[in-house]
């Protein structure tokens, strides 16, 4: 087994400078958003709520929570903030910040304490699980979202299978992501103190055009030095596998979004 990479997101690759960054971050957020509102919404974000909002990227969740939920703040944190300062907001509060330096600490108790695609990339989201839901205020709730890939490690190979496996190898080479353990998510929370704990899982459809297919199209290209460096596939197979996604032909399962929660309990 190779060793995880020491590189960081937004540095060995997806670097916020390169041109249309934004543009790829928010193709995600208009796959997942809509499953991430309705999982918030269920939990009770909504008026009088003051939340966190962990790689908060471009800021649509945490516009979003402020907008259609009608929370009364969001502090959203980054390590870089550029995206999120460019799109100010009432009520939204910017922090340039790595929440996996130690002694993290904003200073505030939140309702809502949420993270999407941020865990996976940081080899110690085991600690950061502990230490986001200390900043949970009593009866506060920690949602934590990360890729699940349900079938490209059993699926008969293709260019679109070979490509996906490559680059989770590619991105664990370089900056060290693993999603080896996020099914275990519900496991992780309850050991970190936390009740109420559930989990669920949502795969947007694969179709021509669509923003999940227009995502993993961006990304590959984006990580293609990471993806051809593990030797599995070639320039070619990765130009075929983005052309298999905005073909008509395109029958495949993308990887999903598995999301958990849990609340912090009151004391005694």
């Amino acid at each position: 087994m190779t060793t995880p990479g020491h590189g960081r997101y937004g540095e060995a690759v997806f670097r916020p400078e390169q041109a249309g960054e934004d543009d790829r971050i928010d193709l995600g957020a208009l796959a997942y958003d809509d499953m991430t509102m309705d999982r918030l919404r269920a939990l009770g974000a909504g008026p009088g709520w003051n939340c966190l909002d962990v790689g908060a990227g471009t800021g649509t969740i945490a516009r979003r929570l402020l907008e259609e939920a009608g929370v009364a703040s969001v502090l959203a944190v980054d390590r870089d903030t550029r995206f999120l300062q460019a799109r100010p907001l009432p009520g939204l509060a910017v922090l340039e910040a790595d929440v996996s330096a130690p002694g993290f600490d904003p200073g505030r108790r939140f309702q809502l304490v949420h993270a999407r695609f941020v865990l996976m990339h940081l080899r110690a989201w085991r600690s950061l699980i502990s230490g986001l839901g200390g900043l949970l205020a009593q009866d506060g709730v920690l949602v934590l979202s990360d890729a699940i890939d349900l079938t490209t490690g059993t699926a008969a190979p293709s260019p679109y299978t070979r490509v996906m496996q490559a680059m989770w190898q590619g991105l664990r080479d370089t900056i060290g992501t693993d999603i080896s353990w996020v099914a275990d998510y519900p496991r992780h929370l309850r050991e970190a103190g936390l009740g109420s704990v559930a989990a669920e899982v949502r795969v947007p459809p694969l179709l021509p055009g669509s923003p999940i297919s227009l995502f993993w199209a961006g990304t590959w290209d984006r990580a293609r030095e990471s993806i051809v460096a593990t030797g599995l596939v070639d320039d070619a197979t990765v130009d075929e596998a983005i052309g298999y996604l905005g073909s008509p032909d395109c029958a495949a399962l993308s990887p999903g979004m598995i999301t958990a929660w849990g609340r912090r309990p009151a004391p005694g």
